[in-house]
């Protein structure tokens, strides 16, 4: 009886609170039903110089009508952060980065019923986030078909103000009313640290794919085998083409290109000059150019030799500039237009494309790919600027950071 007296209370205090807050309280999954207590404070990595994280402590904010509360789980490094780090070439710091982060709903605005994708939402799922809408009339909520997250804000990358909790490198992360969120529970841990990443070569895909060139059945050369290009092979080989040459120049890069779909793979530090190389990816290729090609790096010299891959009336999808990093010098006559190549950018993606994702992260596990071995390196919250070394050190691929 008193136990049963104790749990009442319990409950009554849960619903007075939601009265005076207007927010849910959750308890997490698996708790057997017993109330998590959300603590009064939490903390947050802040980029407060360069290449010099702080870890803050903040009060955690009111959940507005509109707002969710998350339960940050973990949230990847990616190229952006690591700019950020070394550069601040956005002008953001003092500021919480990660954007490549998951977690699990523990409250929520009353008026807070369905994902971007009409998804129920209850206490407890776990979601990611897409973008922060604009008074932008050309994107909106459930058309996922507008246009890119280059007319949004993006958490991660939000200047620092009285909320703090901006970005996923915290302990808690603030969604907003006017947000994107996905209902992401039916995908293990890594699967959504890696949702991000992976909608940025989903969108890549596509663009290929408007060109009318990239097919079944087509030779493909991915240049760069970070963890952009290597999502690139997974995505085209979960797709059904088979016919993937990857071109890096670390040999540990290039191998696990193979696992994830790559049919050959080319050294480019075992050969001198463009002309080498290109008669190396056509090797590879059966004595063929590509059809199609994949420009994953930041270089431009790369830009600039990978025309010579593709075949007279094939395609370029150029994805690795998500930065300014420099001019590349290219032949307009014998690169573009003796040899008709269409060429495609790619910038980020859309919400149509984060659909996407979570479908195509299901179908490379179903196909035996072991997508969940590009997160080579984890750690806690309180160990950031050493993640954040070890990614500038590239001695693995995608560096996480998982909260404990």
């Amino acid at each position: 009886m008193e136990a049963s007296t104790a749990n009442i209370e319990e409950i009554v205090k849960q619903v007075l609170a939601n009265m005076a807050g207007g927010g849910t309280a959750v308890s997490p999954a698996g708790s057997g039903g017993q109330s998590s207590e959300i603590p009064k404070t939490a903390r947050v990595a802040m980029l407060t110089g360069l290449e010099h994280y702080e870890i803050k402590e903040f009060p955690l904010p009111e959940v507005g009508d509109d707002d969710i509360l998350v339960k940050v789980e973990g949230c990847g490094i990616c190229g952006t952060d690591a700019h950020e780090f070394k550069r601040d070439p956005f002008g953001l710091i003092p500021v919480v980065l990660g954007h490549e982060g998951t977690g699990e709903i523990v409250k929520m605005g009353r008026n807070v019923k369905k994902d971007s994708a009409g998804r129920d939402l209850k206490l407890g799922d776990k979601v990611v986030t897409c973008m922060i809408f604009k008074d932008d009339p050309e994107i909106t909520m459930f058309d996922l078909n507008k246009q890119n997250v280059g007319g949004a804000d993006v958490y991660g990358l939000l200047p620092d103000d009285d909320v703090h909790f901006n970005g996923w490198f915290a302990d808690y992360i603030l969604i907003r009313g006017g947000s994107t969120v996905f209902n992401v529970s039916d995908l293990d841990l890594y699967s959504r640290i890696l949702i991000e990443p992976c909608a940025v070569l989903i969108h890549a895909v596509e663009r290929a794919k408007s060109t009318g060139i990239l097919r079944f059945n087509s030779r493909v050369a991915v240049q760069g085998c970070g963890p952009i290009g290597l999502i690139c092979i997974a995505i085209l080989r979960t797709m059904g083409i088979n016919n993937i040459v990857a071109v890096d120049g670390e040999q540990k890069r290039l191998d696990f290109a193979r696992e994830l779909g790559a049919s050959q793979a080319v050294n480019f530090k075992e050969y001198k000059g463009i002309e080498a190389l290109t008669e190396a990816v056509k090797e590879s290729l059966g004595g063929h150019l590509a059809d199609f090609a994949f420009q994953c790096t930041g270089s431009p010299a790369a830009h600039s030799n990978i025309y010579k891959f593709v075949r007279n009336g094939g395609g370029l999808c150029e994805l690795g500039f998500f930065i300014n990093g420099g001019d590349a010098a290219i032949n307009p006559h014998f690169d573009i237009c003796s040899k008709e190549i269409t060429v495609v950018g790619s910038w980020v993606y859309t919400l149509r494309d984060y659909a996407t994702t979570f479908d195509f992260l299901k179908s490379a596990k179903k196909i035996g790919l072991p997508i969940d071995k590009l997160i080579t390196d984890t750690f806690p919250l309180d160990q950031i600027n050493e993640g954040h070394r070890t990614n500038l050190a590239m001695t693995g691929l995608k560096i996480a950071i998982i909260n404990e």
